[in-house]
């Protein structure tokens, strides 16, 4: 795994963070931290963006902090795992790694926004 795509994984992480932040933050300090995460994640992700196909990396981002936010979300706080869920999120995970699997790792050239 090359660093960009390190950073789309570690930036899902941080999103994984945030997210649970944006729910249950109730001080000062949490709120910080959940600030904190918000600009970690974004700026890893913007970075990646810029060396790899975008589609790819956003597509890659959101599927790893949803699975990673939903088995969060029964790992921390108690929601229940169902057979629906745990085959939704396999579905997800092996789109994301197709994904990154038919998607290079050469540059966009010539591409503006």
């Amino acid at each position: 795994m090359n660093k960009q795509w390190l950073s789309v994984v570690i930036a899902a992480f941080f999103e994984v963070g945030w997210v649970i932040g944006l729910k249950h933050a109730g001080s000062v300090l949490e709120w910080m931290g959940t600030a904190i995460a918000i600009f970690v994640s974004f700026y890893l992700l913007i970075r990646a963006g810029e060396s790899l196909p975008v589609g790819t990396v956003y597509a890659v981002f959101v599927g790893l902090g949803t699975a990673g936010t939903v088995c969060a979300d029964s790992l921390l706080f108690g929601e229940p795992w169902k057979l629906a869920k745990i085959l939704c999120i396999v579905v997800l995970l092996a789109g994301v790694v197709g994904l990154k699997l038919v998607t290079g790792n050469s540059e966009e050239k010539g591409v503006d926004a």
